[in-house]
Protein backbone atom coordinates (compact mmCIF):
# COMPACT_ATOMS: atom_id res chain seq x y z
CA UNK A 1 0.00 0.00 0.00
CA UNK A 2 1.04 3.30 -0.85
CA UNK A 3 1.39 6.00 2.48
CA UNK A 4 0.41 9.48 2.22
CA UNK A 5 4.20 10.36 3.01
CA UNK A 6 4.80 8.09 -0.40
CA UNK A 7 2.52 10.38 -1.97
CA UNK A 8 3.55 13.50 -0.47
CA UNK A 9 7.14 12.62 -2.16
CA UNK A 10 6.20 12.00 -5.29
CA UNK A 11 4.52 15.16 -5.66
CA UNK A 12 7.06 17.28 -4.06
CA UNK A 13 9.56 15.10 -6.55
CA UNK A 14 7.37 15.85 -9.76
CA UNK A 15 6.77 19.30 -8.81
CA UNK A 16 10.29 20.54 -9.82
CA UNK A 17 10.08 23.39 -12.72
CA UNK A 18 11.39 21.86 -16.36
CA UNK A 19 13.40 25.20 -17.74
CA UNK A 20 14.80 24.62 -21.14
CA UNK A 21 19.08 24.73 -20.83
CA UNK A 22 21.46 27.25 -21.78
CA UNK A 23 23.22 26.30 -25.21
CA UNK A 24 26.27 24.33 -25.46
CA UNK A 25 25.75 22.66 -21.85
CA UNK A 26 26.28 18.78 -23.10
CA UNK A 27 29.10 16.63 -22.10
CA UNK A 28 31.60 18.47 -20.61
CA UNK A 29 30.10 21.51 -21.71
CA UNK A 30 32.27 22.83 -24.83
CA UNK A 31 30.03 21.65 -27.58
CA UNK A 32 30.92 18.10 -26.86
CA UNK A 33 28.48 15.16 -26.79
CA UNK A 34 25.26 15.91 -25.96
CA UNK A 35 25.19 19.43 -26.29
CA UNK A 36 22.19 20.90 -27.79
CA UNK A 37 20.48 18.12 -27.49
CA UNK A 38 17.17 17.93 -27.15
CA UNK A 39 15.41 19.10 -23.93
CA UNK A 40 14.11 16.90 -21.00
CA UNK A 41 13.36 17.15 -17.25
CA UNK A 42 16.04 19.49 -15.46
CA UNK A 43 16.45 21.10 -12.25
CA UNK A 44 16.15 23.84 -10.79
CA UNK A 45 18.15 26.39 -12.59
CA UNK A 46 20.23 28.38 -9.93
CA UNK A 47 20.75 24.18 -8.69
CA UNK A 48 22.33 23.19 -11.77
CA UNK A 49 24.11 19.96 -11.11
CA UNK A 50 24.18 17.38 -8.42
CA UNK A 51 27.86 17.39 -8.98
CA UNK A 52 28.39 21.19 -8.23
CA UNK A 53 26.20 21.16 -4.66
CA UNK A 54 28.40 19.76 -1.70
CA UNK A 55 25.44 19.96 1.07
CA UNK A 56 24.04 17.03 2.53
CA UNK A 57 20.43 16.68 1.47
CA UNK A 58 18.12 18.40 4.04
CA UNK A 59 16.62 15.84 6.57
CA UNK A 60 14.45 17.75 8.37
CA UNK A 61 11.85 16.31 7.15
CA UNK A 62 13.08 12.74 6.71
CA UNK A 63 12.15 9.83 8.15
CA UNK A 64 15.21 7.55 9.74
CA UNK A 65 17.66 6.40 6.93
CA UNK A 66 16.96 3.01 5.92
CA UNK A 67 19.62 0.05 6.75
CA UNK A 68 21.37 -0.97 3.38
CA UNK A 69 20.58 1.47 1.83
CA UNK A 70 22.71 4.29 -0.20
CA UNK A 71 23.50 6.67 -3.04
CA UNK A 72 25.08 3.71 -5.07
CA UNK A 73 22.58 1.25 -4.75
CA UNK A 74 19.87 3.60 -5.64
CA UNK A 75 21.52 4.90 -8.66
CA UNK A 76 21.77 1.12 -9.62
CA UNK A 77 17.88 0.70 -9.40
CA UNK A 78 16.94 3.84 -11.00
CA UNK A 79 19.14 2.33 -14.01
CA UNK A 80 17.07 -0.56 -13.54
CA UNK A 81 13.93 0.53 -13.84
CA UNK A 82 14.70 3.70 -16.58
CA UNK A 83 16.12 0.57 -18.78
CA UNK A 84 12.77 -1.27 -17.99
CA UNK A 85 9.80 1.56 -18.53
CA UNK A 86 11.36 4.50 -20.44
CA UNK A 87 11.91 7.93 -18.74
CA UNK A 88 8.10 9.15 -18.66
CA UNK A 89 7.11 6.31 -16.34
CA UNK A 90 10.24 6.89 -13.64
CA UNK A 91 8.86 8.01 -10.33
CA UNK A 92 10.34 8.33 -7.09
CA UNK A 93 6.96 5.83 -5.89
CA UNK A 94 8.27 3.39 -8.21
CA UNK A 95 11.88 3.68 -7.24
CA UNK A 96 10.73 2.95 -3.70
CA UNK A 97 8.84 -0.16 -4.52
CA UNK A 98 11.72 -1.43 -6.29
CA UNK A 99 13.96 -1.02 -3.17
CA UNK A 100 11.54 -1.87 -0.62
CA UNK A 101 11.51 1.11 1.35
CA UNK A 102 9.27 4.11 1.39
CA UNK A 103 9.64 7.14 -1.12
CA UNK A 104 10.54 9.44 1.91
CA UNK A 105 13.72 7.16 2.38
CA UNK A 106 15.14 8.43 -0.63
CA UNK A 107 15.50 11.96 0.55
CA UNK A 108 18.80 10.94 2.58
CA UNK A 109 20.44 10.60 0.05
CA UNK A 110 19.15 12.70 -2.84
CA UNK A 111 16.65 15.76 -3.10
CA UNK A 112 14.76 15.76 -6.58
CA UNK A 113 14.19 13.04 -8.76
CA UNK A 114 16.02 15.03 -11.09
CA UNK A 115 19.07 14.95 -8.72
CA UNK A 116 18.14 10.41 -9.21
CA UNK A 117 18.28 11.05 -13.18
CA UNK A 118 21.43 12.94 -13.22
CA UNK A 119 23.12 9.90 -11.23
CA UNK A 120 22.09 7.34 -13.52
CA UNK A 121 22.51 9.75 -16.86
CA UNK A 122 26.66 9.59 -15.24
CA UNK A 123 26.75 6.15 -13.99
CA UNK A 124 25.88 4.53 -17.34
CA UNK A 125 28.83 6.30 -19.35
CA UNK A 126 31.04 4.00 -17.23
CA UNK A 127 29.90 1.32 -20.11
CA UNK A 128 32.11 3.08 -22.61
CA UNK A 129 35.73 1.25 -22.40
CA UNK A 130 38.79 3.89 -23.06
CA UNK A 131 40.11 3.66 -26.87
CA UNK A 132 43.40 1.84 -27.01
CA UNK A 133 46.18 4.37 -26.16
CA UNK A 134 48.58 2.92 -28.78
CA UNK A 135 46.09 2.92 -31.49
CA UNK A 136 46.07 5.64 -34.42
CA UNK A 137 43.61 8.50 -33.67
CA UNK A 138 41.03 7.21 -36.00
CA UNK A 139 40.77 3.69 -35.32
CA UNK A 140 40.30 5.34 -31.70
CA UNK A 141 37.95 7.67 -32.64
CA UNK A 142 35.74 4.86 -34.18
CA UNK A 143 35.97 2.86 -31.51
CA UNK A 144 34.61 5.80 -29.45
CA UNK A 145 32.15 6.61 -31.80
CA UNK A 146 31.07 3.46 -31.90
CA UNK A 147 30.81 2.84 -27.31
CA UNK A 148 28.67 5.87 -28.07
CA UNK A 149 26.46 4.62 -30.53
CA UNK A 150 25.53 1.37 -28.56
CA UNK A 151 24.93 3.07 -25.30
CA UNK A 152 22.56 5.45 -26.94
CA UNK A 153 20.81 2.01 -28.12
CA UNK A 154 21.40 0.48 -24.88
CA UNK A 155 19.82 3.26 -23.20
CA UNK A 156 17.43 5.06 -24.95
CA UNK A 157 16.49 7.09 -22.08
CA UNK A 158 19.82 8.99 -22.06
CA UNK A 159 19.53 10.46 -24.87
CA UNK A 160 17.02 13.15 -23.98
CA UNK A 161 19.14 13.53 -20.27
CA UNK A 162 22.55 14.11 -22.16
CA UNK A 163 21.52 17.19 -23.40
CA UNK A 164 19.74 18.83 -20.70
CA UNK A 165 22.32 18.20 -17.52
CA UNK A 166 25.97 19.72 -17.61
CA UNK A 167 27.34 16.21 -18.07
CA UNK A 168 30.20 16.95 -15.26
CA UNK A 169 30.03 13.61 -13.36
CA UNK A 170 32.98 11.64 -12.75
CA UNK A 171 32.12 9.21 -15.98
CA UNK A 172 31.39 11.50 -18.23
CA UNK A 173 34.12 13.69 -18.13
CA UNK A 174 36.24 11.15 -18.93
CA UNK A 175 34.04 10.32 -21.64
CA UNK A 176 34.42 13.91 -22.59
CA UNK A 177 38.85 13.50 -21.50
CA UNK A 178 38.63 10.90 -24.04
CA UNK A 179 37.01 12.26 -26.78
CA UNK A 180 39.12 15.61 -26.53
CA UNK A 181 42.39 13.71 -26.68
CA UNK A 182 41.49 11.77 -30.10
CA UNK A 183 40.48 15.41 -31.55
CA UNK A 184 43.83 16.72 -30.26
CA UNK A 185 45.21 13.81 -31.86
CA UNK A 186 44.06 14.63 -35.40
CA UNK A 187 46.33 17.38 -35.74
CA UNK A 188 43.40 20.19 -36.40
CA UNK A 189 44.37 23.69 -35.46
CA UNK A 190 43.19 23.93 -31.59
CA UNK A 191 40.29 26.59 -32.70
CA UNK A 192 38.43 24.05 -35.11
CA UNK A 193 38.91 20.88 -32.74
CA UNK A 194 35.10 21.84 -30.77
CA UNK A 195 34.05 21.56 -34.63
CA UNK A 196 35.62 18.85 -35.57
CA UNK A 197 34.31 17.20 -32.00
CA UNK A 198 30.64 18.33 -32.52
CA UNK A 199 30.53 17.18 -36.07
CA UNK A 200 31.56 13.57 -35.14
CA UNK A 201 29.62 12.72 -31.63
CA UNK A 202 26.35 15.15 -32.41
CA UNK A 203 26.23 13.24 -35.23
CA UNK A 204 26.54 9.75 -33.67
CA UNK A 205 23.99 11.20 -30.81
CA UNK A 206 21.51 11.53 -33.54
CA UNK A 207 22.34 8.13 -35.19
CA UNK A 208 21.97 6.11 -32.07
CA UNK A 209 18.89 7.99 -30.41
CA UNK A 210 16.92 7.03 -34.13
CA UNK A 211 18.26 3.75 -33.87
CA UNK A 212 17.43 3.32 -30.53
CA UNK A 213 13.68 4.29 -30.60
CA UNK A 214 13.58 2.29 -33.97
CA UNK A 215 14.70 -0.70 -32.02
CA UNK A 216 12.48 -0.24 -28.80
CA UNK A 217 9.65 0.61 -31.24
CA UNK A 218 9.65 -2.61 -33.24
CA UNK A 219 10.54 -4.39 -29.86
CA UNK A 220 6.72 -2.93 -28.68
CA UNK A 221 5.11 -4.47 -31.75
CA UNK A 222 6.76 -7.84 -31.18
CA UNK A 223 8.27 -7.34 -34.62
CA UNK A 224 11.61 -7.75 -35.96
CA UNK A 225 13.53 -5.02 -37.27
CA UNK A 226 13.37 -6.51 -40.72
CA UNK A 227 9.14 -7.51 -40.28
CA UNK A 228 8.62 -3.95 -39.13
CA UNK A 229 10.54 -2.25 -41.59
CA UNK A 230 8.84 -5.05 -44.62
CA UNK A 231 5.37 -3.78 -42.93
CA UNK A 232 5.70 -0.09 -43.02
CA UNK A 233 7.25 -0.02 -46.06
CA UNK A 234 4.23 -2.24 -47.89
CA UNK A 235 2.10 -0.08 -46.28
CA UNK A 236 3.48 3.25 -48.26
CA UNK A 237 4.05 1.30 -51.62
CA UNK A 238 0.52 0.72 -51.68
CA UNK A 239 -0.41 4.34 -51.95
CA UNK A 240 0.21 5.85 -55.61
CA UNK A 241 0.76 9.01 -54.34
CA UNK A 242 3.90 8.03 -52.65
CA UNK A 243 5.18 5.50 -55.64
CA UNK A 244 7.73 8.11 -56.84
CA UNK A 245 9.66 8.72 -53.39
CA UNK A 246 9.35 4.63 -52.59
CA UNK A 247 11.05 3.95 -56.21
CA UNK A 248 13.58 6.07 -55.36
CA UNK A 249 14.31 5.18 -52.08
CA UNK A 250 14.28 1.50 -53.49
CA UNK A 251 17.21 2.31 -55.61
CA UNK A 252 19.31 4.08 -52.74
CA UNK A 253 18.29 1.03 -50.52
CA UNK A 254 19.77 -1.33 -53.34
CA UNK A 255 22.34 0.49 -54.28
CA UNK A 256 23.89 0.69 -50.67
CA UNK A 257 23.89 -2.91 -50.20
CA UNK A 258 23.13 -5.14 -47.22
CA UNK A 259 20.41 -7.84 -46.80
CA UNK A 260 19.09 -6.71 -43.28
CA UNK A 261 18.18 -3.33 -41.59
CA UNK A 262 20.92 -3.82 -39.00
CA UNK A 263 23.14 -4.58 -41.92
CA UNK A 264 22.19 -1.19 -43.63
CA UNK A 265 21.97 0.83 -41.23
CA UNK A 266 25.75 -0.67 -40.09
CA UNK A 267 27.41 0.36 -43.41
CA UNK A 268 25.23 3.82 -43.28
CA UNK A 269 27.45 4.79 -40.11
CA UNK A 270 30.69 3.10 -40.85
CA UNK A 271 30.65 5.41 -44.27
CA UNK A 272 29.19 8.71 -42.27
CA UNK A 273 31.93 8.35 -39.80
CA UNK A 274 34.88 7.90 -42.51
CA UNK A 275 33.32 11.20 -44.04
CA UNK A 276 33.58 12.89 -41.45
CA UNK A 277 37.35 11.49 -40.53
CA UNK A 278 38.36 12.14 -44.23
CA UNK A 279 36.40 15.90 -43.45
CA UNK A 280 39.07 16.50 -40.79
CA UNK A 281 41.71 15.04 -42.31
CA UNK A 282 41.37 18.00 -45.24
CA UNK A 283 40.94 20.82 -43.45
CA UNK A 284 43.86 19.50 -41.07
CA UNK A 285 46.16 18.80 -44.58
CA UNK A 286 44.89 22.71 -45.57
CA UNK A 287 45.72 24.20 -42.74
CA UNK A 288 49.64 22.64 -42.57
CA UNK A 289 48.69 21.13 -39.40
CA UNK A 290 50.08 17.21 -38.60
CA UNK A 291 48.28 14.38 -36.92
CA UNK A 292 50.25 12.51 -33.76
Amino acid sequence: MVSESDRDADRHADRESFPEPEPGTGAGACGGPGAGAETGPASNAARTSVWLDRRAPSRSRRTESPVGLDRNRITEASVRLLDADGLAKFSMRRLAAELDVTAMSLYWYVDTKDDLLELALDSVYAEIAPPREDADWRDRLRELARSYRELLVRHIWISPLAGTFLNIGPNSMLFSYAVQDIVRATGLPLERQTGALSAVFQFVYGFGTVEGHFKARCDATGLTQDEYHQQAMSTIRAQPHMRQITEASDELMAARGGKTVEEMRERDFVFALDLLIAGIEAVRDRTGSSAR
